[in-house]
């Protein structure tokens, strides 16, 4: 069974968002820090250093604008020369001035264009990088009740994925991301995952749902949503992260860590691990080191999924089976306190890479030669 578990969490790949490795915060204050990246070649480079300790990060998604070059395939060689490659290519409709009422659902046609053709630019970046997922989030949405027809806002969201679907390569996919609310405090335009399923279902198999951890109500069951979209054929992907109150964005597994077990263990019970769903951090707060809080959010990920590994399915299925009620809470409960630390540091050394991938990073002087050489010019940062 060690074998098994060891084989599978090789197997896990865990994407990194270069928007992590720049200057973040809140609406109040982004603080900087020294040796943030200037330019998304550093940023590459400080992913790089990620998957070079953990071994199981080897892809960065992209967000656009945010990460615009001349060169599109000159980032991705870039990257392939650092030991890493480009992920999903995110889609930017929410900080130009044009958007105060909407992108793609906007009541003004001229709009409603402008978004559409950066989504189609977007498609355009992932055939220059080799990426096959294009990640849609929107925030469009409305304030006050009559502020617009919240049909024919549905109507327009529907014609822009449709187009953006039939742009796709036939090794391409889009994910569409929902969120709860904001900034749209009154009706948002995908605001759950039935809409976002709803959507995806009418378009076909290259469209497929997204949870982000943070999107949700106090209280809503994340994993029946997994399960669902699982059985459905529709989880595409991840965007993990932590909430207290809203969309925090803290490091996964911070808030409530027995979620993110739960999580996982439908995923793993699922197929999702091998399904091809997509495993990836969207976190940017503005406390923590960049690069260290990346790795330990990778960490944390890969703890959940080995203690979901570990639950006796024949076991729970017999208790379930039984209507034995405690039995069954118990079996996942053992393999949630299980200490899998060990397991993980005994798995990292035999692919030859440190016990300790914190402890490694912070011997390896890297952050101390970023600090020194990345003086001048302009520090990344997500565009707040």
């Amino acid at each position: 069974m060690t074998t098994d578990i060891k084989a599978a969490l090789r197997a896990l790949h865990i994407e990194t968002p270069s928007w992590a490795y720049g200057n973040s915060g809140t609406r109040f204050k982004v603080f900087a820090q020294r040796g943030v990246p200037r330019d998304p070649y550093e940023k590459l480079a400080d992913a790089a250093q990620v998957h070079a300790h953990t071994g199981v990060a080897p892809t960065v998604a992209l967000h656009i604008p945010w990460d615009k070059v001349a060169d599109y395939g000159h980032l991705a060689a870039h990257a392939r020369e650092l030991g890493v490659g480009i992920g999903a290519i995110n889609s930017n409709v929410f900080q130009d001035d044009a958007y105060m009422l909407g992108s793609v659902t906007n009541p003004d046609p001229a709009v409603r264009r402008k978004a559409l053709a950066h989504l189609l630019e977007c498609v355009d970046i992932m055939d220059a990088t080799g990426s096959a997922t294009l990640k849609l989030w929107f925030s469009d949405g409305t304030n006050y009740p009559g502020q617009d027809d919240i049909r024919a806002r549905q109507d327009r969201l529907a014609e822009a994925l449709a187009a953006v679907y039939a742009r796709l390569g036939g090794d391409q996919r889009f994910l569409l991301e929902y969120k709860l609310f904001e900034p749209a405090f009154y009706t948002t335009d995908v605001p759950d995952w039935g809409t976002a399923y709803a959507h995806c279902l009418r378009l076909g198999p290259k469209a497929q749902v997204v949870v982000d951890t943070g999107h949700h109500a106090p209280g809503v069951n994340i994993e029946f949503i997994v399960a669902f979209l699982l059985r459905e054929g529709k989880l595409g992907g991840f965007d993990f992260n932590s909430r207290f109150y809203a969309d925090d964005d803290l490091m996964v597994g911070a808030a409530d860590p027995f979620q993110l077990f739960r999580i996982m263990y439908e995923v793993a019970r699922g197929g999702g691990l091998e399904a091809g769903v997509a495993f990836m951090l969207d976190q940017c707060h503005n406390i923590e080191p960049k690069i260290p809080g990346q790795i330990r959010s990778v960490m944390n990920v890969q703890e959940a999924t080995a203690k979901a590994l570990l639950v006796d399915r024949d076991a729970l299925a017999a208790a379930q089976a039984g209507g034995d009620v405690l039995g069954a809470n118990a079996v996942l409960m053992d393999a949630y306190n299980t200490d899998v630390r060990p397991l993980l540091a005994e798995l990292r050394q035999e692919t030859g890479l440190a016990p300790d991938p914190m402890a490694a990073y912070a011997k390896s002087g890297y952050f101390e030669k970023i600090a020194a050489e990345r003086i001048g010019g302009t520090q990344a940062g997500w565009g707040a």
